[in-house]
């Protein structure tokens, strides 16, 4: 019955998350709240992993959380899942976009669908901050404004933020040299007792 579920979830989640893997994070918060497959804070450690490894965000989290519940059929079920609504879409879309792509109703219709994607992006993103860079349980047993932040981890993703942004000999590497160094530092900050 898992492995149905599974297919089931996941493929909700493709079908409504418009903008690509990072579009689905606000539908995995959902899945975790309703299911209890995985709790949020598991779910920013797949964040985690999913950015980390080759493949789409959202293909990797659905096979992750797949394999969790449901063993290898599981994460078959759950990535199936995932990419069958976007196959289908795209093969109905390819079909008739070109004779429909110049339709003022076409075209207000991405013009939507671009902002939506922004704003779940987005959503995603402060969501992700909040787990990765905010102590919330900490500063809501201590009160003390300086147990909000997780100082370590602010500091990383700034460095990362500027440099990625803002350093023109350093902000053309690849995202995994970005990665691969965070992890780095990482592992220094919880030898070194962080």
């Amino acid at each position: 019955m898992i492995i149905l579920r599974l297919f089931f979830e996941f493929f909700k989640v493709g079908l409504f998350a418009v903008g690509g893997g990072m579009a689905t994070i606000p539908f995995l918060y959902d899945l975790a709240d309703r299911t209890a497959w995985y709790t949020h804070a598991q779910l920013a450690d797949m964040i985690a992993v999913s950015e980390s490894t080759p493949g789409p965000i959202g293909v990797n989290m659905a096979t992750y959380v797949g394999y969790t519940c449901g063993g290898p059929l599981g994460a078959l079920s759950a990535t199936v899942g995932l990419v069958l609504p976007s196959l289908i879409i795209v093969l109905l879309i390819a079909r008739v976009l070109q004779r429909f792509r110049r339709n003022r109703f076409v075209e207000g219709a991405f013009y939507g669908l671009r902002a939506a994607s922004t704003g779940l992006i987005a959503a995603a993103g402060v969501a992700v901050m909040k787990i990765a860079l905010l102590n919330l349980d900490l500063f809501r047993e201590s009160g003390v404004l300086a147990d909000l932040f997780s100082w370590r981890s602010l500091l990383l993703a700034l460095a990362v933020l500027i440099l990625t942004n803002f350093v023109p000999r350093v902000k053309d590497w690849h995202p995994i040299v970005f990665i691969a160094l965070s992890a780095a530092a990482g592992v220094v900050f919880r030898l070194a007792g962080a």
